[in-house]
């Protein structure tokens, strides 16, 4: 059985958390404010720099959310602490990136430009050195937009498993199939 959910959340020093009537938890920091509604089955308190979830019984319904509502705010008061961050590289002859005003451009092999125009809460870096992969750096204290968003990035060029063309995380593993094989007779 997980004990996610009984595990108190430290808050560091320049984060606040607040709950309101609502059962709304506002976690505000250096990088920024997010909040978060929490199912009104489950209480959450604060106190002495920690924040609690308790839930009401151990019925299977209140034990998932019980872990996952504790999830959600341990990564927003680590969003406003210290932002998230995610880089992907493009392995491909020709392939490029640029990146302007919170808008992507992608140079993927197609026959034409793919612009992505991305959340104004993540912010994105492209850098590109000679004899190497070009990178694409995301920011952002919401971690669950930042994983839509290189989910998206990701999903327009997938890594292929024959040549390990495509867009992919950094230090990410492709599992590597071999060619066509000549039969012996």
């Amino acid at each position: 059985m997980s004990r996610i959910g009984k595990a108190p959340i430290a808050i560091p020093a320049g984060v606040t958390v607040t709950v309101d009537a609502n059962n709304v938890v506002t976690v505000k920091g250096p990088h920024g404010e997010l909040k978060q509604a929490v199912n009104p089955d489950l209480t959450v308190t604060v106190e002495d720099n920690h924040v609690h979830i308790s839930r009401p019984s151990d019925d299977i319904e209140h034990r998932s959310q019980h872990g996952l509502y504790r999830a959600l705010i341990h990564n927003m008061v680590e969003g406003v602490h210290q932002r998230y961050r995610k880089e992907m590289e493009l392995v491909g002859v020709g392939y490029r990136a640029t990146a302007s005003n919170n808008v992507l451009e992608l140079a993927l092999g197609f026959s034409h430009a793919i612009y992505l125009q991305l959340p104004p809460e993540v912010s994105v870096e492209a850098k590109s050195e000679r004899n190497k992969n070009p990178l694409i750096i995301l920011e952002s204290r919401d971690k669950q937009l930042l994983g839509q968003v290189c989910a998206k990035i990701r999903s327009l060029r997938k890594p292929e498993p024959y040549k390990g063309k495509g867009i992919k995380f950094v230090g990410e593993i492709i599992r590597r199939k071999s060619g066509k094989k000549a039969g012996a007779k």
